[in-house]
């Protein structure tokens, strides 16, 4: 049975173009995988703290020497890293904001970006044999030709840290220009509609 982990990120609900091209990718998902299993973490809706010292120190620490209070700071941390081994396909969803990942994602990145668990002490990444998809929205395009093509820094970041953690089969479906919803020049399903090929793409895997 396929296992598929959905990240999502973006606190706009039914307004939010990452989470309408995430639903149009589990549509088609589902559609070939009719006996998978879909895991949900929204980071809307998870307290997901930022890294701080009695983190770093839990982390830090030898899990043996750990105390009670370590292994409770740890426990989300353990959980998110848990989803992340346990699937197959990993999606990323998310908005662009600033050119960069909203700060949720990155604190998500911190938290399963761990040594010995996902990355080798060699430096070497422990996630292999896994795809992941990353659908992104975002105001601007980056595409080729674009003079704001520079910028794409999210999805530079977004590859790197996939590719440092093991995974290097990764797919990116850029929703770029989604400012055109928000400003009601397109509606959100001619623009998601738009997107529908690579999406039905990334999701036949």
């Amino acid at each position: 049975m396929s296992k598929l982990l959905l990240v999502q990120t973006s606190s706009r609900g039914e307004s939010s173009v990452s989470r309408n091209m995430t639903d149009r990718f589990v549509q088609e998902w589902s559609a070939r995988h009719p006996s998978g299993n879909i895991v949900n973490r929204d980071l809307a809706d998870t307290a997901l703290k930022f890294v701080d010292a009695a983190w770093l120190q839990a982390y830090f620490t030898p899990p043996p020497q750990h105390t009670a209070e370590m292994v409770e700071t740890l426990r989300l941390s353990d959980d998110l890293v848990a989803e992340l081994l346990a699937a197959d396909h990993i999606v990323i969803a998310t908005p662009v904001y600033n050119y960069n990942v909203p700060a949720s994602l990155k604190a998500w990145i911190d938290h399963i970006v761990r040594k010995g668990l996902t990355l080798g002490h060699d430096g070497k990444g422990l996630v292999t044999g896994k795809k992941a998809t990353v659908l992104i929205a975002s105001g601007g395009s980056y595409k080729e030709g674009s003079p704001i093509r520079d910028r794409d820094i999210a999805t530079q970041y977004l590859r790197l840290i996939l590719n440092v953690i093991g995974i290097t089969d990764v797919t990116f479906v850029a929703g770029g220009g989604a400012k055109a919803v928000d400003l009601r020049d397109e509606t959100m399903g001619d623009f998601v509609a738009k997107l529908a090929p690579d999406l039905e793409l990334a999701a036949a895997v």
